[in-house]
């Protein structure tokens, strides 16, 4: 599984660069701090990727709190035959500590 640090997707986001991001924490986590992704809950995840089969090749980056989830969530999508899914390392809390928030 591909990790990348919390400078890095900064970085990504700044430059606006193309890639799907979400975001796998739950409705009351993401309500209280979110980083502008795409919720889908780690639960629905296996539903939700079913929707995603032309979306196979593109870049996902995962996130959840503390990278635990979003790296089942990878491992469940690389499973899956996504090819480039990236978990961000530390997540939220590792995004607050650096950038506050």
């Amino acid at each position: 599984m591909k990790v990348i640090d919390v400078k890095e997707l900064k970085r990504k986001l700044d430059a606006r660069e193309d890639f799907l991001f979400i975001d796998v924490r739950e409705p009351h986590e993401f309500s209280e701090f979110n980083l502008g992704a795409t919720l889908i809950p780690l639960g629905e995840i296996p539903e939700a990727i079913s929707d995603m089969k032309d979306k196979k090749d593109t870049e996902i980056i995962l996130h959840c709190r503390s990278g635990a989830r979003s790296g089942r969530a990878a491992m469940f999508m690389e499973a899956e035959g996504f090819s480039n899914v990236t978990n961000v390392e530390g997540g939220v809390l590792a995004w607050q500590e650096a950038y506050g928030g």
